[in-house]
């Protein structure tokens, strides 16, 4: 359950015109407090997010679920559960016995997936996946306006770029 000062954080930057994802940073924010307070734990700082994340689909925040391909089956049909319930066209019925289990598993679970390295090598990770699907977009307009040799110098190039970095 947020906190109604989170609620009310998501809801000033709705007003503010922000995008729902940002709306939705607020509770992933909550989430990650309420780990490094000592709450619960998690077992990846994915699931700390994914947690977040249903929160703020659950609390009303426009955030559409996953696209077919983006997420497992499992992990779509959850958010769209949440998403559903949040926009007011599910009824949800309370568990307590599941709401039970989840909490005392969840407090047998790391802490340290929230410390600041941790949720810096998530962003970095997003961040990698992000330039190779640019990177793949590059290639592609290559291939329409480059000649064999023109491509090859410029993938060398690139390669060395990038190894340049990593050190």
């Amino acid at each position: 359950m947020p906190r109604k000062q989170t609620i009310e954080k998501a809801r000033r930057d709705k007003r503010a015109g922000k995008s729902a994802s940002t709306q939705a940073g607020e509770f992933v924010h909550e989430e990650i407090d309420r780990i490094r307070h000592g709450e619960h734990g998690a077992r990846s700082t994915k699931q700390a997010i994914a947690i977040g994340l249903s929160e703020a689909r659950r609390a009303g925040v426009k955030l559409p679920p996953p696209k077919r391909g983006q997420a497992k089956k499992r992990t779509r049909r959850s958010a769209e559960y949440a998403y559903e319930a949040g926009q007011g066209r599910r009824k949800t019925r309370r568990r307590p016995r599941v709401a039970r289990a989840v909490k005392q598993a969840l407090k047998r679970e790391p802490r340290s997936t929230a410390s600041r390295g941790a949720l810096s090598r998530q962003s970095k990770r997003a961040a990698s996946r992000r330039s190779a699907a640019s990177r793949t977009a590059a290639a592609r307009k290559a291939v329409r306006t480059k000649g064999a040799k023109a491509r090859s110098a410029a993938a060398k190039k690139a390669a060395r770029t990038r190894a340049r970095r990593r050190r």
